[in-house]
């Protein structure tokens, strides 16, 4: 394919292009998955996303395989080992909200199916944009499931965040109108 119909944003890198010719902006409804997806965009806050690609096997054998039901009884003690974890984002606060996170999660799972939670939130589809400069960076479905999260107790999930997990799980299809993943 050539690489100018694909979306800019992924640039050259294998792995930016990889991820996003097969794995960005399709819609995802396995709750374990978005869980994972949510955290790592979550982690992202500051940082590229490229950043975090780099290090997602470390972020899944660090956090037993994203197990909400595991880390949710996390402590002190796992706090102070994932800080100490090269393979991953070592930021206090970032780790102890999964943590919390975790507990939301099997809350809202429980309720409602998480899954069902995050989707209840897409908004309805819309033409491809045509250039990046036509792609939002924040909508008014990321703001209200931002404030839903939070509700919840998740953090570092401000709706910039929230969009671009909104992306990257399918809840909207932001590639681009020239590029054949869309």
């Amino acid at each position: 394919m050539s690489d100018a119909l694909r979306c800019p944003w992924c640039g050259s890198d294998p792995l930016y292009v990889a991820y996003h010719d097969t794995e960005w902006g399709r819609p995802e409804r396995d709750p374990r998955a978005l869980w994972e997806s949510l955290i790592l965009e979550c982690f992202q806050a500051g940082l590229s996303w490229i950043t975090i690609l780099r290090r997602r096997e470390g972020f899944r054998a660090a956090f037993e395989g994203f197990d909400p039901a595991v880390i949710a009884g996390w402590g002190e003690a796992e706090v102070t080992r994932l800080l100490a974890d090269p393979g991953i984002i070592r930021h206090r606060g970032k780790i102890e909200g999964t943590i919390r996170a975790a507990g939301a999660y099997l809350r809202i799972e429980e309720r409602e199916g998480f899954a069902n939670f995050i989707w209840r939130h897409a908004p309805p589809p819309r033409p491809r944009p045509r250039a990046m400069g036509d792609v939002p960076a924040q909508t008014e479905a990321s703001v209200a499931l931002s404030k839903a999260l939070k509700k919840e107790g998740f953090s570092f999930c401000g709706p910039v965040i929230v969009y671009a997990f909104m992306q990257a799980s399918g809840l909207v299809n932001d590639h681009l109108e020239s590029c054949p993943h869309g």
